[in-house]
This record gives structure tokens, sequence and C-alpha cells, in this order.
């Protein structure tokens, strides 16, 4: 007899509370490994392939794909024992994975490679004959439907059981609280599905053709009250950014202040970098790069800018080094990135690992622990042909450094006019930390490394 073991959403660290189900990558009825990813949950702050600690079969997946569920909500129910499988063009028996490894984080784990996806055959599985401790005992698969989780009946209005009529073809805890929203009796209804099965579909299509009930009204008039216009859900990535922002807003007392700086200089120096020492020199050196090391020499004489706000203790905390961070657009949202040990990292150093960052962001693969700790945020928004912003810092640090575009402007330069290759440097800090001067201080010699690349040279 197998055992079916319910696997829920582990925590996933750092602080996380709920994950999006974005693919699943398992159906019911397939053969999993332990530890081989099941499903992939956008988290807010990275994309994360959750491994299942049991190996068996699928039986009945919880959530479907754009569903929020939170840490400890069940994900699938795994059946765990001897089972008879239906391989691809054979028949036989097989022994499924007996045990589980307890490991749900990625890259931990026994390693055991993937199994082939198999189906199993609906009679091959059956409730166990007593629970133990986190096993449940469910209905047969021969009753469950992909994507829909099979659970025990309940009772009530939308209940399974009639001890006159038998029991109601409806497995899906989706649809008994749909209907029960709706005030439908399932056993009016007639299931589309195998042996008569009830689905969602079947019961929308009985919500669509009756009258309309007290909480459709009200949700009704409600939304009459208010504009017509599409909704967005502010969850995962959005959402985080959103409470970070506001939060910044609302606790920190931010300042701005912004110089322009002819970057003629700068710009010829990377052009001599990326020019030296022929084709086998090593990647080229990204404007980003060089502000990144700029910043991190600015911070060394104004070690204020590198801190943050202890507002229970009333303390302002100086850290002792610069875990960089680097904003970065994707096709998720805003992201930020972090540098650790910027500090100590070389120009070339620097500009490989924001290489790397910028990669794993825009494909989504980032690690939630390479999205936090950041100690100060440089934020290079000239990407989108703009010349000046107000950053807003990035909660709980104390500063970030914005860079417009590097655009050909009249400038005086010697005493003559001439055309140079200027840009607008934006610091926003926090007041609490340090006063203007200390920020003003902190900007010019930026612009001074940004127009003479030499003053950089002399700290080095």
């Amino acid at each position: 007899m197998p055992q079916v073991l319910e696997f829920k959403l582990p925590d996933l660290g750092e602080g996380l509370t709920e994950a999006e189900i974005v693919r699943w990558l398992v159906e019911v009825g397939d053969v999993v490994a332990i530890d081989q990813p099941v499903v992939e949950v956008e988290t807010a702050k990275a994309m994360v392939e959750v491994p299942c600690p049991y190996g068996g079969v699928v039986t009945a997946r919880f959530g479907e794909e754009g569903k929020e569920l939170p840490v400890g909500a069940p994900l699938l129910t795994v059946a765990v024992g001897s089972v008879e499988l239906e391989p691809s063009g054979s028949t036989g028996a097989a022994e499924a994975e007996p045990s589980g490894s307890g490991n749900v984080l990625v890259g931990y784990g026994t390693g055991a490679p993937p199994v082939r996806r198999r189906r199993v055959r609906p009679e091959g599985l059956s409730a166990p004959a007593a629970p133990v401790a986190s096993v449940a005992p469910l209905e047969p698969v021969a009753s469950a439907v992909a994507d829909t989780p099979a659970v025990p009946a309940d009772a009530g209005a939308s209940g399974a059981l009639d001890g006159v009529r038998g029991p109601v073809a409806v497995v899906s805890p989706l649809v008994r609280r749909l209907a029960r929203q709706h005030d439908l009796d399932l056993r009016q209804l007639a299931g589309s599905g195998p042996d008569g099965l009830i689905l969602r579909a079947d019961v929308e299509s009985a919500i669509r053709s009756g009258a309309e009930t007290p909480q459709e009204a009200a949700a009704t008039d409600q939304a009459a009250a208010h504009p017509a216009g599409e909704r967005v859900p502010l969850r995962g990535v959005r959402g985080a950014v959103a409470d970070k922002l506001a939060r910044s807003r609302r606790e920190i007392p931010d300042a701005t202040c912004w110089v322009d700086a002819d970057a003629t200089e700068l710009m010829a120096a990377r052009a001599a970098m990326n020019g030296a020492g022929g084709p086998g020199a090593g990647p080229k050196v990204s404007v980003l790069a060089l502000l990144a090391r700029i910043c991190t020499a600015a911070l060394a004489r104004y070690p204020e800018l590198n801190s943050t706000v202890d507002q229970e203790a009333r303390e302002i905390v100086r850290l002792p080094g610069v875990n960089l961070g680097f904003a970065a657009q994707t096709e998720r949202g805003l992201v930020v990135p972090v540098v650790r040990d910027a500090h100590a990292r070389s120009t070339e150093s620097i500009g490989a690992e924001i290489t790397r960052l910028t990669e794993a962001a825009r494909t989504g693969t980032l690690k939630p622990a390479e999205l936090t700790g950041g100690t100060f945020t440089l934020n290079n928004y000239g990407v989108f042909g703009v010349d000046g912003s107000t950053p807003i810092i990035n909660h709980p640090e104390a500063a970030m450094l914005g860079v417009g575009r590097i655009v050909p402007k009249p400038w005086v330069h010697e005493g003559e006019l001439a055309v140079r290759r200027v840009v607008q440097l934006s610091l926003t800090f926090d007041h609490r930390v340090c006063d203007g001067g200390t920020a003003g201080g902190f900007l010019r010699y930026v612009a001074d490394c940004v127009e003479q690349p030499a003053v950089l040279l002399r700290t080095l």
C-alpha cells in the first residue's frame, strides 16, 4: 500500500512569507525522484525552483499557475511506496522512491537523478490503510483531475456524502468553495468530467446561467462606485519594490544634491583601457564598472554614507565594508543585485560581477541572497535616455547615487566654449546620517574623479 505524503511550500529564507506559482514542472501521475524540482515559484526577490523531498507518484497539485500561496500551504501530494506504473510503450510494476530527503532548498539534498515521467494507472493507487504523521488519506486517483488537488471529502451543503443519494462527484476544494460562495447545490449538477466528475467549468457555467446572488450584487455595486480600468496586483517583485519605496519615503528624511560633470576624460580613459592589451586582454570595462569603483573610493573618504540607522536604538551604524547595489531593469521589474565586498575589488572584478549579476537578473535566476545586504546603491538611469532624477533611497541604506546619460553639450573647457561629454550626477542621502557638507563633499569627489580620472588613481 502506498503512503500519500503532503509536501508544503517551504520557507525559502530571507523573511519571505509567500510565493507565486509561475510554472508547474510536473503533472498529476508523474513519477518524481527525491529532490527533483517540481514547481517554479516567484518570491518578492527571485525566481526559485522548489525540489520535492519525497520520491514517488504525484497524486495532486495545489494551486494553479499565477496563484500566490503562503509558506506552509500544501504544494502537492506524493504517493510513496510500491505502486504499479505504466511506462510509455510497456507494462509492468516498478518501485517508487520509498523515502524523502527532507531538503527543500535548491542545490541541496541527495542529488538523486531525475526519473523519466511516467503515468500511473488510476487503479494502481488506493488510500493508505491508516494515516501516519504528515500523511493524509486521499481519494483514489481515478477521481482526481490534473491541476485539481485531491482531498478527503467533507460534508455540508456542497459536501461529498449524502446518506441517501450517495457521493457527489467532486474532489476539488476550489470547486466546493466556488459552489458555497454562490449558494449552488452540487447535487443538482451533471459533471462533464470522467465518470461524471464535476469540474470548475461546470460550476461556472451553472453560475452564469443562474440568478445573481447577493454577494455578486454587492460586488457589482462596489465596482460601479469605482472607475473602470485594469487592476494590476501589487505582488511579487513589483509588490516588494512598492513596499520598500513606500517605507523609504515614510522613514527616511532624504535630501538630494546634484552636479553636472564633464565626463570626456573618463570616456577617453575607458577607451584606452579597453584598447590596451589586444584581443585577449579580457572583457571590456563598462562605464558602470568605472562609476562603481569611483563610488567605493568616495565611500572610503566619506564613510557616513555607507551606513544605516537603527531607529530603536537611535544609533547610526557605520558599516565596515561596501556591498554595492546597482539598479537593473528586467522584464519582471526593477531589481537591485548586490556586488559583495566591492571595496576590496578592482574595476575589472567589479565589472565582471556586474555582468554576471545582470545576466542572472535578466533570466530570473538571481538568488535571494544576491538581492539583499546592500549598503549603497548606484542607479544608472541614463540608459533610459534621461538626464536627471531624484533617486529614492533603497531602505535601509543611507544614500543612492544616480547617473544620467552622457551626452555632448556645450561646455566651458580651459576658458573656451567647447563641445564636451557631460553627465548629471544626483545624490540622495539620509539627512540623519550626515549634513549637506558631507553629502556635497562626497558628490564633488565623485565628479572630480569623473572629470579627472587621475584623481582616482592617486588613491588606488
